[in-house]
């Protein structure tokens, strides 16, 4: 790995001084407990208020067929525990009624309390991720927050292309694996559309290519489907 080699070039084209760097490897287990304490000394504390009322912002989710969607969070004021209180989604006013808190170790583990500035999951039961979206903001139900964490903002699809299967009786196998789909990604939208050549399909919208390219995978090697993609095409608007 040559570390000196590799300080000096850093030093040389990041201006960084070698006194500023901590020297580890994950693969020998060397430099760990350094690791940790650069981070204690460089890193500023949380600022979020412990006593306010809860306000978690949601920054990833997954769906689990026992949990229902798990959202992976950071609570950034007060703090969130298990018990019988429900939660609210703050965007659609969604109630929740939480299943488990936990943090990753890095696999789940379940805990009693999440307070402020720590990252961890609740499963919320929700049987999509459509209602629980990243950037929205958590809080109780019966003691909400004043207003939401900023920054929030729906994904909205940038690039539309049609799906069809290349054997029309597969549309219902397409159909039935695009809705599973969506249960873990929330980005994807899609609506039934007919060709006259290519038979039945859907017209879907994606964040952009990388992600078409993505969902096609997905879709051929998970669900063993033969499927024929359109032209991508992105939305005009007319200014008059």
């Amino acid at each position: 790995a040559e570390p000196e080699r590799v300080a000096q070039e850093i030093e040389a084209v990041m201006a960084y001084g070698q006194e500023e760097m901590v020297f580890a490897s994950a693969k020998e287990g060397v430099g760990t407990q350094e690791v940790l304490e650069a981070v204690v000394q460089r890193i500023p504390p949380p600022s979020g208020r412990v006593q306010a009322r809860l306000r978690a912002l949601i920054f990833d989710s997954k769906y689990d067929p026992y949990k229902g969607v798990i959202a992976y969070l950071r609570v950034v004021d007060g703090g969130l525990s298990t018990g019988r209180r429900l939660l609210r989604l703050m965007s659609n006013q969604r109630e929740l009624d939480p299943l488990e808190v936990g943090v990753f170790r890095p696999a789940f583990a379940p805990t009693e309390r999440l307070t402020t500035g720590e990252v961890g999951y609740v499963a919320t039961g929700l049987k999509t991720v459509r209602d629980c979206r990243v950037g929205d903001t958590i809080t109780y139900d019966d003691t909400p927050a004043s207003e939401a964490l900023p920054g929030y903002r729906p994904a909205k699809p940038m690039v539309f292309a049609g799906l069809y299967p290349a054997n029309a009786d597969e549309f219902a196998l397409l159909r039935d694996a695009i809705d599973k789909l969506r249960l873990n990604d929330a980005a994807l939208s899609y609506e039934p559309e007919s060709s006259i050549a290519l038979g039945p399909g859907f017209r879907c919208g994606f964040l952009g290519l990388l992600h078409m390219d993505i969902v096609q995978e997905r879709l051929e090697r998970e669900y063993d489907l033969d499927i024929l993609v359109t032209a991508p095409s992105v939305e005009y608007r007319v200014l008059k």
